[in-house]
C-alpha cells in the first residue's frame, strides 16, 4: 500500500518561508517521479512543481519559478517543496502525489497525499 504523507504546512506573513515534505512509503521512491500540486478555495487542482526520478530533471508553474525549490532525497523517501517569498496567493492546500513521469498533468499521477494546509496573510 503506498503511502504519502505532507507536512510542513501552516500561517506565515507574505514574504516568509516554508518548507514541505512528503514522506512515502509502499514503494521504491527513487523510480519515481514526485509532483507538488496545490488547490486553493473555489479553484482548481493546479500545478506547482516536479522532480524526475532520475538526474534529476525539475519542472515548476510560471506562478513559482524563482521562488520555490522542488527536491528529494531518495535514501530518506522524502521529497521537499521550499517556498521562499510566499505570497497570499500561495495561500492554498499542498498535495504532493507520484508518477511514472514528472508531468504538470494532474491525470498523470496515481497516489496522493491527504494534503498540508499553507496560509500567507498580507
Amino acid at each position: 500500500q503506498v503511502q504519502l504523507v505532507e507536512s510542513g504546512g501552516g500561517l506565515v506573513q507574505a514574504g516568509d518561508s516554508l518548507r514541505l515534505s512528503c514522506a512515502a512509503s509502499g514503494r521504491t521512491f527513487s523510480r519515481y517521479a514526485m509532483g507538488w500540486f496545490r488547490q486553493a478555495p473555489g479553484k482548481e487542482r493546479e500545478f506547482v512543481a516536479a522532480i524526475s526520478w532520475a538526474a534529476p530533471s525539475t519542472y515548476y508553474a510560471d506562478s513559482v519559478k524563482g521562488r520555490f525549490t522542488i527536491s528529494r532525497d531518495n535514501a530518506k523517501s522524502t521529497a521537499y517543496l521550499q517556498m521562499n517569498n510566499l505570497k497570499p496567493e500561495d495561500t492554498a492546500v499542498y498535495y504532493c502525489a507520484t508518477s511514472n513521469l514528472p508531468t504538470t498533468g494532474s491525470s498523470a499521477y496515481d497516489y496522493w497525499g491527504q494534503g498540508t494546509q499553507v496560509t500567507v496573510s498580507s
